[in-house]
């Protein structure tokens, strides 16, 4: 049985090192230079190309006393090189950053009112999908979790939005201040308290470092109120203790508030004017996250508010959990 089809010719195999050899004289125009690159003898460099072109079958290069150039073919196969490199490069890359993410390491500062709040269940879903990464955590105040970003101690920071033309803040959560005030104090107030009435109550503030207290003062300032400060603490939860036992009215922001009324105190919603504080993912301006800190990046933007990922959250998570498997 006859069969006419051609038979294709095989594939040529042409050695890995001699393709580097002819990228280099390509790229520099020089033999000399090519062997200097490559810590080689100029007739090593000769002897690799010649061997080349025996194996392709084509002259590579026009070679005179002054003049190395590409041949028609020596820059198809260039081109074609180039190609190639770009290609291997792209897939090692891929696979680097699948190991990273699978088996990294994540530093990250966070302020204490979210970390003792919202962090801990978005660590755990993380680690559902990436148990093999370790994550160290550093709760501080402001101007510290700015400082350990800047010093590249941390990949990012968790925390409130300030100047800092160094830095690039991605605002995730924004949030109303709350006065929780003891039944001693509180009048009808139907929800809410001004910033005026609070400036004449007895306050419970987070430590000068915070921005939370710069966000109360400022505002403050600006109305020509004096605030009246009886403690001042640097942990939220004190400051809740510390209105429960009736000591003064603790001014905090709404992620820290009691999940269920407590007795003898009440959750009142600053307001004239309306008092909030952002949260941003914090990071060194024009700096990317390793791969590692960028999926966690991803999923505090999904779960920072507190609420179960969305069907189309999970959707896009599996999303990304196989693409880095592929």
């Amino acid at each position: 049985m006859s069969n006419d089809q051609p038979i294709a010719a095989p594939p040529l195999r042409v050695n890995l090192k001699l393709l580097h050899t002819f990228m280099l004289v390509a790229e520099l125009r020089s033999f000399r230079q090519a062997a200097d690159a490559a810590h080689r003898s100029q007739s090593a460099i000769t002897t690799q190309i010649k061997q080349l072109e025996e194996q392709l079958g084509v002259t590579l290069f026009h070679r005179t006393t002054r003049l190395v150039k590409l041949t028609e073919e020596g820059e198809q196969l260039l081109e074609s090189a180039r190609r190639a490199v770009n290609e291997v490069a792209l897939g090692l890359r891929k696979i680097q950053e699948a190991v990273d993410v699978r088996r990294g390491r994540i530093s990250l500062s966070c302020s204490t009112t979210i970390a003792s709040t919202r962090l801990a269940f978005i660590l755990a879903e993380f680690e559902k999908d990436y148990p093999g990464i370790e994550v160290f955590v550093r709760e501080l105040t402001t101007k510290d979790l700015m400082d350990s970003v800047r010093k590249d101690e941390v990949d990012f920071g968790i925390g409130a939005i300030l100047e800092a033309p160094d830095l690039a803040f991605e605002p995730i959560l924004t949030e109303n201040l709350y006065a929780l005030v003891p039944d001693k104090f509180r009048t009808e107030s139907h929800g809410t308290i001004t910033l005026e009435a609070l400036s004449r109550l007895p306050l419970l503030l987070l430590n000068p470092a915070t921005a939370l207290r710069s966000v109360i003062e400022e505002a403050a300032f600006k109305r020509g109120l004096t605030l009246k400060q009886k403690f001042q603490f640097t942990q939220a939860q004190t400051l809740i203790t510390m209105a429960t036992a009736g000591l003064g009215v603790a001014v905090l922001p709404e992620v820290v508030l009691p999940s269920k009324k407590t007795a003898g105190v009440e959750a009142l919603l600053i307001v004239d004017p309306p008092l909030e504080r952002q949260v941003a993912i914090i990071t060194v301006r024009g700096r990317t996250l390793s791969p590692a800190a960028a999926r966690l990046a991803q999923l505090l933007r999904q779960l920072i508010n507190g609420k179960p990922p969305s069907t189309h959250q999970k959707k896009q998570k599996r999303e990304l959990i196989t693409q880095i498997d592929q």
